[in-house]
């Protein structure tokens, strides 16, 4: 066997077992968030009293596809012009936002289904009615995230990927809009502080995940400025958190008085899964704080890297708690 050959053997294995790994660990943290949403409910309601509707665990896989699919493409659109201004003309990882809106088109399809069955999981094509989602609100939301993913598909594929920016805001409007009816007390007010939530966590998963993707395309040739590029982003994320945290907080409170909080924090489903997002959510804090000191203070700011893939993973954990937060019943306003 000739020595080159010899030599460059051990040389890829190490390469093969670190994509293997890879591999294995994308396979594991998909079947996480598939799991999460497809139990989440039932496990929530266990011992509560509270009756679950038909088809809990579907409706939440739904809407955690529905969820990550906006949180890709609006996070790809903010963090890749936050890249282009710390390094324009470093390479770019290769676009997810020409599959994601498909993904979540898909998901939509299947949630506007449940509304043209009456908000019951359909057994056939004879329980739909398609006609009547144009009679109703829910419904015509319904219709507007489908036909926005499709946009927000096209728009991805132009000259100008931003564009899709305003499907994408179309989406969260009518999320906003479909978890506060008319019939709620303030629905307005309730609307905005889930927009301003959903778009600000949109674009801090989506964000996070592009950035990191990029510091990866970026490694070899420009290490400094994908690190330069993380600490961009976590000034940017400080502010997201925040708003995420105040918008959160005044949800809870128009949900469950705050005489009643701790109360229904462990005898609700909805307090229970509210608990375990707010756990996450603080896990995901100091993983962020402890990314940020590591890029002010250490020598190879790239050890910021580490913890900023361990918040991703966790950020992916808490999409898929919110979409069990939309499929539990809402908690009772004891007086």
């Amino acid at each position: 066997m000739p020595p080159t050959t010899e030599l460059s053997a051990p040389a890829d294995a190490p390469v093969r077992r670190a994509g293997t790994g890879r591999a294995a660990a994308v396979v594991v943290l998909v079947a996480a968030a598939a799991l999460i949403p497809m139990f989440g409910p039932q496990a929530a309601l266990d011992g509560t009293g509270e009756a679950a509707a038909p088809g809990t665990g579907g409706i939440a896989l739904l809407r955690t596809v529905l969820f990550a699919a906006l949180c890709v493409q609006a996070g790809e659109v903010f963090a890749g012009r936050l890249a282009r201004r710390v390094a324009p003309a470093a390479p770019r990882p290769r676009r997810w936002s020409a599959y994601a809106p498909w993904a979540g088109c898909a998901a939509a399809l299947g949630l506007a289904s449940v509304v043209a069955s009456g908000n019951l999981v359909p057994d056939g094509l004879a329980a739909l009615d398609v006609g009547g989602l144009y009679g109703t609100r829910d419904g015509t939301l319904a219709l507007v995230e489908v036909n926005a993913f499709v946009v927000a598909a096209l728009c991805a594929r132009t000259r100008r990927p931003g564009t899709a920016l305003l499907p994408l805001a179309a989406v969260a409007v009518a999320e906003a809009l479909r978890a506060h009816p008319p019939s709620e007390d303030t629905a307005l007010i309730g609307s905005g502080l889930t927009l301003v939530h959903v778009t600000s966590a949109a674009l801090w998963v989506g964000g996070l995940l592009y950035v990191l993707r990029t510091t990866h395309a970026w490694r070899g040739l420009a290490p400094e400025a994908g690190a330069a590029l993380l600490g961009r982003y976590a000034r940017v994320a400080a502010g997201l958190l925040a708003a995420i945290t105040a918008t959160g907080v005044c949800s809870t409170l128009r949900r469950m008085p705050a005489g009643t909080v701790l109360d229904q924090l462990t005898s609700t489903a909805y307090g229970r899964t509210l608990l375990a997002k707010v756990l996450l959510v603080a896990v995901v804090a100091v993983l962020a704080l402890v990314a940020r000191l590591r890029l002010s203070r250490a020598r190879d700011r790239t050890r910021a890297y580490v913890p900023a893939r361990a918040e991703v993973v966790v950020l992916g954990v808490v999409v898929a708690v919110s979409a069990v937060l939309t499929a539990v019943p809402l908690p009772i306003r004891w007086s």
